[in-house]
């Protein structure tokens, strides 16, 4: 599975491939803020791949690795998400530090939220943000969504209030 934007390609998570830059991505303490975990060992890291992996194996659908399509880098992952005990089915994203602020978020994100509506059949998509993630509020506006409403926490994540942003098809 593949898709290709004007700049990037959201593809298959590869472990031999994408593990170097994923473990980067999750011990830096800037980009696991948001995702309700302290940075991650690379122990850690190598079972956060394993859940995203397994996740396409239960869903048939998962994150996508992220990349420049001029460079082949990976920059994130992003794509839908809706583990056991989420409110609704996700599209999110995580995007690695030094790929931030020059619009790959929100490009990746209209491409996922493309897939889950035109691919999987999706009727409703929310993104599960943490209250002062302003990048991500903004991602999730420019992508046509609205606050939903706030969740208090989110199963195996946090416990503290979550902002639900969403939209229909």
């Amino acid at each position: 599975m593949k898709i290709e934007t004007e700049r990037l390609v959201l593809r298959e998570i590869d472990p031999e491939r994408d593990f170097e830059a994923w473990a980067e991505a999750m011990a830096d303490e800037q980009t696991v803020r948001y995702l309700g975990t302290p940075p991650m060992s690379r122990a850690q890291a190598w079972r956060s791949m394993a859940v995203a992996i397994g996740h396409w194996r239960i869903r048939g659908f998962g994150f996508f690795s992220l990349e420049k399509k001029d460079s082949g880098e990976w920059i994130g992952r992003v794509g839908p998400w809706y583990p056991e005990g989420w409110p609704a089915p996700e599209v999110g994203w995580t995007i690695s530090p030094r790929h931030l602020r020059q619009g790959y978020a929100t490009e990746a994100a209209r491409a996922s939220l493309r897939y889950a509506f035109d691919t999987l059949g999706w009727s409703e998509v929310i993104h599960c943000i943490l209250p002062g993630n302003r990048a991500s509020i903004g991602v999730a506006e420019k992508i046509g969504s609205t606050l939903r409403y706030v969740a208090e926490g989110l199963p195996a994540v946090t416990d503290e209030e979550v902002l639900v942003y969403g939209q229909s098809r």
